[in-house]
């Protein structure tokens, strides 16, 4: 029974006393809200990355801008999220007045394009280069063969890698609390600041992220169903 009255009144004082259970709401609210655009910009970004460099590679055109996005790739993919996040925020964003929100869909989604890019190329490589030549044979450019052809390909062999970037992306928003912003973690540091016990809050924060990561994988693996079946 003490056992019980002890994790009830620890419960209690992380979540129900002065309604702390909005920290957590409010951090997964913002949690989401970034994963979610974050990974917007990032497939965006990342298909133009690969579309770019995979183009340069095979007609030996825009080489000035195969070399940024390398360079780019290389930087990001080179240096922490937390690091990256704390430089757009502090120098790059400094003397702006901007939602800080805002900043952390940025930073995460310039940083998940970096390594889309290379799950994208990945996938266009996969894909027999008889193919293209084929595709060439019957008169079709790079957009339509592409399009047409090779993209519809390699999405279905990188589903997998993509999903567990999306995944990877969703725990990254970890970090944003470095700055400010009330993401899980940083709600749940709250919280433990004013109970002076970390195990409820973590414990909870971990089992947000538990479920959102398990439900995250489902779904990825019902789309991933569909599109082989087709």
């Amino acid at each position: 029974m003490n056992i019980l009255s002890t994790i009830y009144e620890n419960l209690y004082y992380t979540l129900i006393y002065e309604n702390r259970y909005m920290y957590f709401l409010k951090g997964l609210l913002n949690t989401l809200i970034m994963a979610f655009f974050a990974c917007i910009i990032g497939i965006i970004l990342g298909i133009i990355l690969a579309i770019i460099t995979d183009y340069s590679e095979k007609t030996k055109k825009l080489p000035f801008l195969s070399f940024i996005a390398k360079v780019y790739i290389g930087l990001i993919r080179g240096t922490p999220s937390l690091l990256q996040l704390m430089i757009i925020y502090y120098i790059m964003f400094r003397s702006v007045n901007i939602n800080i929100i805002v900043v952390g869909i940025i930073s995460f989604g310039l940083n998940s394009a970096a390594y889309v890019s290379q799950i994208i190329k990945s996938g266009i490589i996969s894909v027999s280069f008889g193919q293209e030549e084929a595709a060439k044979m019957l008169g079709l450019n790079y957009v339509q063969t592409m399009r047409y052809i090779i993209m519809p390909q390699a999405m279905r062999n990188i589903m997998p890698a993509l999903g567990n970037e999306f995944i990877t992306l969703l725990k990254e928003t970890s970090v944003a609390g470095y700055i400010g912003i009330i993401e899980l973690t940083k709600a749940s540091d709250i919280i433990a600041s004013r109970t002076y016990d970390y195990f409820f809050p973590l414990f909870i924060v971990a089992i947000i992220y538990l479920i959102l990561t398990i439900g995250l994988s489902k779904i990825l693996n019902i789309f991933e169903r569909k599109l082989t079946n087709d």
